[in-house]
């Protein structure tokens, strides 16, 4: 049986007939922020309520604690030197971690107020840093400290890659969660999953076009709409494609909005990545397990 449903054939020209949907590892509470990297072939993702970071060995296919605790990270990057960049619910920050393992606070604190609890985070080819920050971390003691909102609002937000400074780029989404740029880094993608707060709020994906000073965007598009569940974290493709969780799958939407597939994994996903030496699997964050697929789609660089 196939581990994937195909809803439009360009989705057959992504997904390989005999390639099985593999689980790799069981036993978190919550597992979220995938990120690989290349050099070591590894995988690093987060546990948010057990606070810790998991790591995945791709050479032997070992498991092991990569960091705890660790501030309740959630999602997970690296940059263009292959450097580690979190954001942490907790912490209410974005870190980076250096070569060394020391770790380097990005941002904490917005016009002086401290951030909700950064969720995910991307970076972009000119070095800047966008990130999201819901409350999921400040709503309750379970990934992470209970806490009123400082800002009173969750946005979108960026940091210079020159001189660190915060601005807010998007601030028009209840509660925005998974983001990403498309490959030619025209679009930003944005995940709302306000329905948390908001029962009736439909769940979304946004894409925003991103000006020509490459540092804000304007005119929002309704990308979709989640069936069920919601969209949480998500990629894109080397040519456009995102593959986003949804509920207890994974879809494929193509560049013009169109669900052209799915991957269902049987539990809530969370957010997914590209790996391998190739960038051609697909490593999948269960609520409990990691998964991985591997397709003929490669994901984009950093």
């Amino acid at each position: 049986m196939r581990p994937f449903v195909i809803h439009d054939r360009r989705f057959g020209a992504l997904v390989i007939g005999s390639s099985l949907l593999e689980k790799l590892w069981t036993g978190c509470r919550w597992a979220e922020g995938p990120a690989y990297f290349p050099a070591g072939r590894y995988l690093v993702w987060s546990d948010i309520p057990n606070d810790r970071m998991m790591r995945f060995d791709e050479t032997d296919g070992s498991v092991s604690v990569f960091r705890q605790p660790c501030f309740n990270s959630n999602g997970n990057t690296t940059d263009a030197q292959g450097r580690l960049v979190t954001a942490e619910h907790r912490g209410r920050r974005i870190t980076r971690t250096e070569p060394n393992g020391a770790i380097t606070v990005l941002a904490d604190r917005f016009e002086g107020k401290r951030f909700n609890s950064p969720n995910d985070v991307v970076v972009k080819s000119d070095g800047s840093i966008w990130f999201t920050d819901p409350t999921y971390g400040i709503d309750s003691d379970y990934e992470g400290d209970k806490a009123d909102s400082e800002i009173g609002a969750s946005n979108v937000y960026r940091i210079d890659p020159k001189n660190g400074a915060v601005t807010i780029v998007v601030r028009d989404r209840v509660k925005p969660n998974g983001l990403a740029f498309s490959p030619d880094e025209k679009i930003l993608y944005v995940a709302d999953t306000g329905r948390s707060h908001v029962p009736d709020l439909p769940a979304t994906l946004t894409a925003y076009r991103v000006n020509a000073d490459g540092a804000s965007v304007s005119e929002p598009k309704l990308f979709a709409t989640c069936p069920e569940g919601v969209f949480d974290g998500f990629r894109c493709d080397t040519e456009g494609n995102v593959w986003t969780s949804a509920g207890s799958n994974v879809f494929c939407y193509a560049s013009d909005g169109t669900h052209i597939g799915t991957i269902p994994v049987g539990e809530l996903v969370a957010n997914v990545c590209f790996g391998g030496p190739k960038r051609n699997r697909l490593y999948i964050c269960g609520q409990t397990s990691l998964y991985a697929l591997y397709t003929k789609a490669r994901g984009t660089g950093i």
